[in-house]
């Protein structure tokens, strides 16, 4: 990241809305948002393949269902307006003979969330990356987010929620599978 960009970027900014970048409160503000950047923005030099590359082999005759891991909370920025969304993301698998932890599934969001996005992006790159590194049978991936976008400006609807959907494997086909994903995610 090129935090000096970043600085003489806010600095622009703030002179292009009428503001003056000289004036106390504003003398620090394009270094704190050049930092705030470094935070918001990790996902971009980091690849699934770093968090799910340590994965486990469940012992033999263990239940090889669906593993769900439902409410993980998420703060990303639209590539369109750079305004939050925020919400929660709920995934299920079936393994194929190898599971990850949990809490690497907990990290492949935020990877993904730690980018500019579009919230059916997001959705189907957490999906893509288990299908590519874990090959399950499949895997089903929902997000409910609310945009600021909508929220602070245009429409001006505080409270409502976007819901994007991807599911591959199984998932395409077997609607019992898909009932039971929504059944565990809404109880």
């Amino acid at each position: 990241m090129d935090e000096n960009k970043i600085k003489e970027a806010v600095k622009l900014f703030l002179e292009g809305i009428g503001e003056d970048p000289t004036r106390e409160g504003l003398v620090d503000t394009p270094d704190r948002i050049a930092r705030m950047c470094n935070e918001l923005f990790a996902g971009m030099d980091k690849t699934p393949d770093e968090i799910l590359s340590k994965r486990f082999k469940p012992e033999a005759g263990s239940n090889s269902g669906m593993v769900v891991v439902k409410d993980i909370t998420f703060y990303s920025l639209c590539e369109h307006h750079m305004l939050p969304f925020y919400g929660k993301v709920h995934v299920a698998y079936i393994p194929s003979g190898e599971v990850v932890g949990l809490s690497k599934i907990a990290r492949l969001v935020d990877l993904y969330a730690r980018r500019l996005q579009l919230q059916e992006q997001f959705t189907a790159q957490i999906a893509d990356a288990f299908m590519r590194e874990l090959s399950p049978k499949g895997v089903m991936v929902m997000s409910e987010a609310e945009h600021m976008c909508m929220t602070m400006r245009g429409v001006n609807r505080p409270g409502s929620k976007t819901v994007a959907t991807t599911v591959r494997g199984i998932f395409e086909t077997d609607t019992e599978l898909r009932n039971e994903f929504y059944a565990q995610v809404r109880g």
